[in-house]
C-alpha cells in the first residue's frame, strides 16, 4: 500500500485544505469590509474639508475686503477655491454685504 493512499492521511489533508480555504475567505471578507469603511470615512472627511475651506475663504474675504463675497465664483476667482463639481453641490446664498452668507454643501450621489 502506498503511504499517500491511506484514508486517515487523505482526511487530514482535506480538513487542512478546507480550513485554509475558509480562513482565506474570512480574511478577504474582512479586507473588503475594511476598504468600504475607509472609503465612507474618507468621503465624510472630504465634505468637512470642503466646508471648512469655503468658510475660511468667506471669512478671509470679509477680513481683507470688508464685505462678504457676492457669489461662489468670486471666491473661486479671487481666493483659489476648487472642488469636484461632479461630487458636491455648493449652494451659496448671499444675504448682504455685512451678513455672513448661507452655505450648504450637498454630496451628489448616484455615481
Amino acid at each position: 500500500m502506498n503511504r499517500f493512499n491511506r484514508p486517515a492521511l487523505r482526511k487530514r489533508i482535506a480538513e487542512s485544505m478546507n480550513f485554509s480555504v475558509f480562513f482565506f475567505l474570512i480574511v478577504i471578507i474582512a479586507f473588503l469590509f475594511g476598504i468600504s469603511f475607509i472609503a465612507s470615512t474618507s468621503s465624510k472627511d472630504q465634505k468637512q474639508i470642503l466646508t471648512d475651506a469655503v468658510n475660511k475663504d468667506i471669512i478671509h474675504c470679509y477680513a481683507v475686503e470688508g464685505y462678504y463675497p457676492p457669489n461662489l465664483a468670486y471666491i473661486e476667482d479671487h481666493y483659489g477655491l476648487t472642488y469636484d463639481r461632479s461630487k458636491y453641490l455648493v449652494d451659496y446664498v448671499p444675504i448682504g454685504d455685512n451678513i455672513m452668507p448661507s452655505v450648504t454643501i450637498v454630496e451628489i450621489s448616484g455615481k
